[in-house]
């Protein structure tokens, strides 16, 4: 016999994710703004969840502890990023550009402009208070941008190839660091064009 669920147990059921999500996303947005103002070691987990007007069993149980909720909001925040700029490339492709450079500089833009909106948060990321294991994790992450960007340059699979976009990538976050760094909008886009000025000097 197959038990069907009843219209109320789903929308409960819909409800308790609902309620779960909108928990975890103060609990993020609440580190967002504590680790940015007083960094990852000052940071207590009493700050966290008095800006998140939640509680201290809420944290534990939505993230396990304050490590763990340090490297949840770098996940969160490349995730971000990474659907901002995948959805730029695509809406530039869909209006008819083909061209892998043009599409990199969409895509480059968009998380320069992501940066800069949290800038903030992105100096938390790069100034080097964090959690063990941190390293590790932002590691793979840019080995795997790495990859993402070899692929939408179409650059070569050659030593040459691989080294170039490895550059590139390098370009991208060290101007990520100067854009989050930078004193106004301006200085801000000075720094983004530049950037797009050297990855074309060793793309073309």
């Amino acid at each position: 016999m197959v038990r069907k669920t009843s219209d109320a147990a789903v929308h409960s059921g819909s409800w308790q994710w609902s309620r779960t999500a909108t928990t975890q996303r103060k609990l993020l947005d609440a580190a967002a703004a504590v680790f940015s103002e007083l960094g990852f070691t000052d940071a207590g987990i009493s700050d966290i969840v008095t800006r998140a007007r939640s509680s201290v069993g809420s944290l534990y149980h939505h993230f396990g502890g304050k490590t763990e909720l340090f490297l949840a909001l770098w996940d969160d925040y490349q995730n971000e990023h990474e659907r901002l700029v995948a959805a730029a490339v695509a809406k530039a492709r869909k209006s008819g550009e083909n061209d892998p450079l043009a599409l990199f500089d969409v895509g480059s833009r968009t998380y320069f402009d992501y940066t800069w909106k949290h800038r903030a948060l992105e100096r938390v990321f790069f100034e080097g208070d964090a959690p063990p294991g941190f390293e590790v994790l932002r590691r793979e992450r840019g080995r795997e941008w790495v990859r993402q960007n070899s692929v939408l340059l179409g650059t070569a699979e050659d030593t040459l190839g691989r080294l170039t976009v490895a550059v590139i990538t390098d370009i991208i976050t060290v101007a990520g660091h100067e854009v989050a760094l930078s004193a106004t909008k301006k200085e801000a886009d000075d720094v983004v064009d530049a950037a797009a000025v050297l990855v074309a000097r060793l793309v073309r």
